[in-house]
């Protein structure tokens, strides 16, 4: 895949302290297989589905030890002026522009409302070799208790273009970069304890819901939604055994009709 246009979710990596466990669980859940560790990089580890690089797992560096996570990186032509908009708009800068090697250049940072990303400026790794396909990253949402803060930051930092959902019963945006839906932004409801930080919800793509679920379950994580069918696909919401939330989402089994969709 080429490099994506900015804004664009283009990449995805957690940390764990206990990497070959985290292996184990998304190996069998996911079907990943793990690439040589890069030890002249922290550790890192790259996940392939099918033969394509859809993710990577690492060990904490020092001082970084705390609850896994996902990460989502956004793609971005120059990943300083990316953070200093950051900046600029009220987010935070948790890692300065970084080149890694001749792969490219990262940062992290955190939006307004507390959900932490990256940025990356692709060099010789361009990101995602596959998305939508079984194993592969589909979809993200920003999970926030503070919407229209997280609304104003992300369309501040990237060229996006906002719609939303004409329905009273839920607040939910979605972020466009030209033609292409990229994000999803959810307020966070009472359903949420409130010691849960916003955070960015990553979708990978299963063949089946149902039996990702019951395999992730077995293998010690825990449902945390779903399975629930809609117009989007059947998808859950699961924490890993090591505290990492993500979602699966198998597109082939849709039910209902699509949302209407209004400009904001």
């Amino acid at each position: 895949m080429a490099v994506q246009p900015e804004g664009t979710p283009c990449w995805a990596d957690a940390m764990f302290s206990d990497v070959e466990g985290a292996k184990r669980f998304y190996g069998d859940v996911l079907g990943w297989a793990f690439g040589e560790t890069s030890s002249e990089y922290g550790n890192y580890t790259q996940a392939y589905a099918d033969g394509k690089a859809v993710a990577a797992v690492v060990p904490p560096m020092p001082g970084q030890e705390g609850q896994s996570q996902w990460c989502l990186y956004f793609a971005s032509p120059d990943v300083a002026a990316t953070a200093e908009r950051i900046r600029e708009n009220g987010g935070e800068v948790l890692m300065e522009p970084m080149q890694v090697g001749e792969f490219g250049t990262m940062c992290l940072a955190r939006e307004p409302s507390g959900a932490v990303f990256g940025v990356w400026q692709a060099g010789t790794h361009e990101g995602f070799e596959a998305t939508a396909t079984p194993g592969a990253y589909c979809w993200a949402e920003v999970f926030t208790r503070e919407p229209e803060q997280a609304d104003a930051f992300l369309a501040a930092v990237f060229p996006y273009r906002m719609k939303e959902i004409e329905d009273d019963a839920v607040d939910f945006r979605m972020f466009d970069v030209g033609e292409d839906t990229v994000l999803g932004r959810m307020r966070m409801t009472d359903d949420f304890p409130p010691e849960v930080p916003s955070y960015i919800n990553v979708y990978f793509t299963v063949d089946d819901c149902d039996a990702a679920v019951d395999r992730a379950v077995k293998l010690g994580g825990v449902l945390r939604f779903g399975p629930m069918s809609s117009p989007f696909g059947r998808f859950a919401a699961l924490s890993d055994p090591q505290g990492a939330n993500f979602s699966v989402i198998d597109i082939t089994t849709t039910e209902g009709e699509m949302p209407r969709i209004k400009d904001v």
